[in-house]
């Protein structure tokens, strides 16, 4: 199976159906630490060193969201922690397009 990462997302019509319940917990083992917030849309908060490397995480993330043309939900609280919310409008639910840009997104953290 093809990781998510490596995925491309897709456009997504009215008419397509969002993912059901199995579905969303196949794909959320395959994120890291995400939540399913009720079949409609997977979250997940990060917590960063200081405001600048917030703020880079955050331009990193809407290049990706461009890149792939699926724009996540974003909050940033304080001045270090960033809540990225992912859910598919057009499906009124989840999509294998959110699962992908979750992926994405936790491959730009660094590592520690």
């Amino acid at each position: 199976m093809e990781p998510l990462a490596r995925k491309k997302c897709v456009p997504c019509e009215g008419s397509t159906p969002p993912l059901n319940h199995s579905k969303n917990l196949e794909y959320l083992k395959q994120i890291n630490q995400w939540e399913l917030e009720e079949d409609r849309a997977i979250e997940k908060t990060y917590l960063f060193k200081d405001f600048a490397a917030a703020m880079k995480f955050l331009n990193e993330v809407a290049r990706i969201a461009e890149e792939e043309s699926h724009h996540p939900d974003f909050c940033l609280r304080g001045w270090n922690k960033v809540t990225i919310r992912l859910s598919t409008h057009a499906v009124g639910g989840l999509s294998e397009n959110d699962f992908i840009l979750a992926a994405k997104i936790d491959e730009i953290l660094p590592k520690t």
